[in-house]
């Protein structure tokens, strides 16, 4: 395999088919952009306020510190979590109904698997959770009761590191790595084989904390192990576990959250326009966020006025959403920690679906745990407004083609391609193609995009670009202050046919930017 790479030392742009440094970046919004471009002025960038907290994703995600709720909030945004018995009467309820309404395919997991067989040992990429006293809460394979053993070996290599007053990060042995994530009180350990870096691990392993603690709220974790260190958590978890395979299997196939970004339902501005803006007016004194989405696709979002949203926190409604069938059933109401956000307490969220054979589901997050008629009500008159208008018709056209071909582009050697704007946190890719349709080959390929991302943001030796070479297909990853991208090629292609393509892409991203992003979100 050839690979070619450049320094993060210089700015690059495209100039006559070849990598020249420029003197200084562009300052203005561009008609003809190239990968020059300063964030704020890229193809997607919003152009008036953002809706997501403004970050530098990656490093955010894998900060050794993580910050409290953010001075300046809503008071009426930092209410503190629930008792331990009001906490334990909802989960034992919810997981009566769990056991009543189960998935299917949640039957199938394997957790009966045998821990000490060579098909066990063989997934490429295990995730176990402990608690500090070493009690098993979760493991992707096998059951926790059987690993109790292994999770007490994991616990002990920790504590012995810590009592020299230091802090185990990994181990590297035998063509696998093995990656610890102490986030106090519980302890999170990842076993790979993959071709991700250690930074990609543990940002997988934040994602499962987060969801856990989206269950429970940190106020409630901590509350429970300082009175009792050797609690099973699993008690508090129970139904809960098909959130977690669910959002695993997400991080091995989806590039949101690789890209730590969303993407949105290409549509037409004006019918974008039309559907926000009838979502503004059906507001309510509680509801801080309105979500409308279909599938793991953002169609709009309206927040309340200087409260802005996570792109992990919106993953993970897109997650509890994604991995219940339930909500097609009528209007849940449903206490939901976004971390992110507020580690402390919870939201309420209305979930449902705008009608019974439609994918379009509505997330109301309200403030109020008694506001659950007032958002139902908020649904119906976005839906009456909504309904007297042509928009709503176009959105349901939008609907039976939700992503778009890599030919529309019109670059033949491009199979595929990942663009996201850093200043929107907004992603977008085109459907995958024939030779990339099978299971097997769409992880494959995301693993080639993991290894490409993680080469880029080494966090000693950051590159600003990679070309590499290979028998089925040759990839070119640039990132800029302003965005990254991640272009798919033929394996006949050259290094000079790649990055003239770039142009071209940009050229065709900046032109059907407002179809594919949120240029211009609402706000109450």
């Amino acid at each position: 395999m050839d690979g070619d790479v450049q320094r993060a030392s210089a700015s690059w742009e495209v100039q006559n088919g070849t990598l020249a440094a420029v003197d200084r970046l562009r300052i203005e919004r561009a008609d003809s952009p190239t990968p020059g471009l300063v964030e704020g002025t890229e193809p997607g960038a919003g152009q008036k306020s953002a809706m997501f907290v403004h970050s530098q994703s990656f490093e955010d995600l894998t900060a050794e510190t993580e910050e409290e709720a953010e001075p300046g909030r809503d008071p009426e945004l930092q209410k503190s979590g629930r008792s331990e018995d009001e906490l334990q009467g909802l989960v034992e309820e919810d997981s009566v109904e769990e056991e009543q309404k189960k998935e299917s395919w949640s039957e199938s997991r394997t957790k009966e698997e045998d821990v000490s067989s060579e098909a066990w040992r063989s997934h490429r990429k295990h995730v176990f959770v402990l608690s500090e006293a070493g009690k098993p809460i979760y493991s992707r394979y096998g059951t926790e009761e059987a690993l109790s053993s292994t999770m007490g070996v994991m616990m002990a290599l920790v504590s012995f590191v810590e009592a020299e007053k230091n802090i185990i990060r990994s181990i590297h042995a035998d063509g696998c790595k093995v990656v610890f994530l102490s986030k106090s009180p519980l302890v999170l350990v990842g076993v790979s084989r993959t071709c991700q870096s250690d930074k990609e691990l543990m940002r997988e392993l934040q994602y499962i904390y987060y969801q856990i603690v989206s269950l429970l709220t940190l106020t409630q974790l901590n509350h429970i192990f300082q009175h009792k260190q050797n609690y099973d958590l699993r008690r508090l978890l129970a139904g809960s576990e098909h959130l977690t395979d669910n959002l695993l299997r997400r991080l091995d196939c989806d590039p949101g959250l690789l890209l730590s970004a969303v993407t949105c339902l290409p549509l037409a501005s004006s019918t974008r326009d039309v559907v926000s803006s009838s979502l503004q007016a059906a507001k309510a004194k509680s509801l801080v966020f309105s979500i409308l989405l279909v599938g793991d696709r953002l169609v709009t979002l309206v927040r309340k006025r200087d409260q802005y949203l996570h792109h992990m926190d919106l993953h993970l409604v897109f997650n509890l959403v994604g991995s219940s069938s339930s909500f097609r059933e009528g209007e849940g109401w449903t206490p939901i920690c976004l971390p992110k956000f507020n580690t402390a307490g919870f939201f309420h969220a209305h979930i449902s679906y705008l009608e019974p054979a439609s994918d379009l589901c509505l997330i109301l997050v309200s403030t109020d745990r008694e506001d659950f008629f007032n958002l139902s009500d908020c649904k119906q008159r976005f839906l009456e407004r909504l309904s007297k208008r042509s928009a709503y018709q176009a959105l349901k056209d939008a609907l039976k083609c939700p992503s778009y071909s890599v030919e529309q582009v019109g670059i033949p050697e491009l199979r595929h391609f990942l663009y996201k704007s850093k200043s929107s946190g907004l992603y977008t890719s085109p459907e995958l193609p024939l030779v990339y349709q099978t299971e097997e080959e769409q992880e494959r390929l995301m693993g080639l995009y993991q290894d490409l991302r993680s080469r880029l943001h080494h966090p000693t030796r950051p590159l600003r670009s990679i070309y590499r070479c290979g028998e089925t297909e040759n990839l070119l990853a640039w990132v800029t202050s302003g965005f990254e991208l991640y272009l798919c090629f033929s394996p006949l292609g050259t290094k000079a046919l790649a990055v003239s393509a770039v142009n071209k892409l940009m050229k065709w991203i900046r032109k059907e930017e407002d179809r594919l992003f949120i240029l211009s979100p609402l706000t109450y």
